[in-house]
């Protein structure tokens, strides 16, 4: 399949860009500074700083980003897949199957059938599909075991990737990410510094020029004793583990009752960003 050259998305008029996926898209643990004074907080989130760099290069970037908390790979073909492609955009940016991996008894063989028939139906439009690789889980304890599973996933992905003619950002080989700050107090959530990191890296994949190195080397850490760290996991237990393990027992969602934030295309524009 044909797609755009890297230079196609900065030498034009418009552009239309769609973001799909969940938690990770959506932008959690990235608040606007106005986020107070909105109902129930706004994220910014790296899909919504590649917009803004993209409108540095644009005349006019529309931007719709469809992405709900806790949404499952099921969920976001049936409910963001038939609205982006009413859409017709010129870009889409689609990370999903993270929360179906991390689920106990999920099959990456079988997560990887909607993933595709997504794809397949995304690039049918003619729009410029970027996908993403699952994080490397090497630097959570608590997680490190996903490791195979979510390899697994990866290569499904890859093979998908090349069959249709997408983008990959391969998120698993970004080793800067395997620092504690790049990740939110939940340890699931980029923070705002991971989030800006992504974008450049992003817009790197997508040939956009942008000021500063996703890759630059962080600030020697602050060291911790062995009793604070401890306790970080055991507040981390209470506030996140337990509630995320009670809302899988009872079949519950952090994205019940959330809507898309930005749910048609819109122009975002360079006034727009707030670093």
């Amino acid at each position: 399949m044909s797609g755009f050259r890297s230079s196609d998305l900065t030498n034009r008029d418009i552009l239309s860009y769609v973001a799909l996926g969940d938690s990770f898209t959506e932008g959690m643990s990235d608040p606007y500074p106005d986020s107070d004074s909105v109902p129930n907080g706004r994220y910014r989130g790296w899909a919504d700083r590649v917009a803004e760099h993209l409108a540095d290069h644009v005349g006019e970037v529309r931007y719709a980003n469809l992405a709900v908390r806790g949404r499952l790979i099921g969920q976001i073909r049936s409910e963001q897949v038939p609205r982006a492609v009413e859409m017709s955009p010129d870009l889409v940016t689609l990370c999903a199957g993270g929360n179906d991996i991390i689920r106990p008894g999920s099959d990456p063989d079988r997560v990887v059938r909607d993933f595709e028939a997504m794809v397949s139906e995304l690039r049918a439009t003619g729009a410029r599909v970027v996908v993403f690789t699952g994080f490397d889980t090497n630097w959570q304890p608590v997680m490190r075991h996903l490791r195979g599973k979510i390899a697994t996933y990866n290569m499904h992905m890859r093979h998908v990737a090349d069959q249709y003619g997408c983008d990959v950002v391969d998120v698993w080989s970004m080793r800067i990410l395997s620092d504690a700050r790049a990740w939110n107090w939940d340890r699931l959530h980029l923070s705002s510094e991971g989030h800006r990191r992504l974008a450049l890296r992003v817009c790197e994949v997508l040939g956009v020029p942008v000021d500063g190195d996703w890759n630059e080397p962080w600030p020697p850490a602050e060291p911790r004793d062995w009793r604070t760290a401890r306790q970080e996991d055991l507040h981390w237990a209470r506030e996140f583990l337990m509630p995320w393990i009670h809302r899988r027992l009872t079949g519950r969602s952090s994205g019940d009752g959330v809507r898309p934030k930005r749910p048609t295309l819109e122009p975002c524009r360079r006034s727009d960003r707030a670093e």
